[in-house]
């Protein structure tokens, strides 16, 4: 009776040690099948936040298959802050993918990384896009290009815009539509026209600040240089705290060679929006044009502390380092873009 009754228990025993085997195996899938939406949103964290690797995990996440569409547009904001030969490749594929808000992803994914010659090759084809919106924000990627940069599709291009004003016509009463509108007609110089979509802009939406400084925009191509300094010098008057406003108003002063003028607009652009980088790049630049070269690198490592990711004020600051002579700055800002993305172009250069 006791050998039977050993194999019993030897028997019981192997039954337990099956049955725990199994339910830690179980949860294994579950915890594998949840890792998915997990490392997309570390990928996202990393990229957004210029880690180490950001580039390698922002690749691996754009090479799935199984990403929603409003995922897949997530990382195309990310992805031209991480140039390389496969951040191509991945972007043009895009310009493919059957969801339309996937496709307009990769057309401002194209424009970060590429070139303007270049981005009239890879954008030119989706002038023909079986998708309104699509085509309409290929044109407005290409709008900014000289007739050479647009090549053989400055026909194509011409007749999308066509379109693009037609259906915003059907809008009057967007202050959106009639202000794209407006900047559509600039392009093409047809400043009386401009100048009344502005109008109904500025009745729609009577704060509407983009309306005022394409108002200033069109009063320069008028020639009419007092009045658009005027209309600025009136708007910030009733308007002291808009960085937008003392933003536009340093652009202007730089554009009318005013650079010392234009600082101070500026800088008071970045003290009300410090956390805007387009503000602090711009001032940066205009510093470094004044000779003020520490203070320009000043404002583009702060930039960078608030932005690790932003790779144009990176290699900006690397150049202002290089120009200062301060190669042990230079080094350390290598490394960093190096961990990154270490296929950076800048890198490859020998920048």
């Amino acid at each position: 009776m006791l050998k039977p009754r050993r194999y019993l228990l030897i028997s019981l025993a192997s039954a337990i040690v099956a049955a725990c085997l199994w339910w830690w195996m179980r949860p294994g899938a579950t915890v594998n099948s949840a890792s998915v939406p997990h490392s997309y949103t570390k990928a996202l964290e990393q990229a957004h936040n210029g880690q180490p690797g950001a580039a390698r995990v922002l690749y691996q996440q754009l090479a799935r298959t199984d990403l929603s569409d409003i995922r897949r547009a997530s990382l195309h904001a990310e992805l031209p802050n991480y140039p390389s030969p496969q951040a191509l490749k991945l972007a043009d594929a895009d310009l493919q993918h059957p969801s339309p808000l996937v496709r307009e992803a990769a057309i401002q994914s194209i424009v970060g990384l590429v070139p303007n010659a270049q981005r009239t090759l890879l954008l030119g084809p989706i002038l023909d896009d079986t998708e309104q919106s699509v085509r309409f924000a290929a044109a407005n990627a290409l709008l900014g290009l000289s007739p050479d940069e647009q090549g053989l599709y400055f026909g194509p291009l011409q007749h999308v815009i066509d379109e693009y004003e037609r259906a915003l016509k059907t809008q009057p009463d967007s202050a959106q539509a009639q202000g794209q509108l407006a900047r559509l007609y600039l392009h093409e110089g047809q400043l009386d026209d401009a100048q009344a979509a502005l109008e109904k802009v500025t009745h729609l939406e009577p704060d509407n600040l983009k309306a005022v400084v394409a108002r200033v925009e069109l009063l320069d191509k008028r020639g009419e240089t007092d009045k658009a300094r005027a209309l600025l010098a009136q708007q910030l008057q009733a308007k002291p705290d808009s960085a937008y406003l003392q933003h536009a108003l340093g652009i202007w002063l730089l554009n009318h060679g005013q650079t010392e003028y234009a600082l101070l607009g500026l800088a008071k652009a970045v003290e009300l929006e410090p956390d805007n980088s387009d503000y602090r790049y711009k001032l940066a630049i205009a510093l470094h044009d004044l000779e003020q070269l520490e203070a320009a690198q000043r404002q583009l490592e702060e930039l960078l502390q608030r932005q690790p990711s932003n790779r144009k004020a990176r290699v900006l600051l690397i150049r202002y380092w290089k120009e200062s002579g301060q190669l042990q700055n230079v080094q350390v800002l290598l490394a960093q873009l190096e961990q990154q993305n270490p296929d950076d172009p800048a890198l490859q250069q020998g920048l």
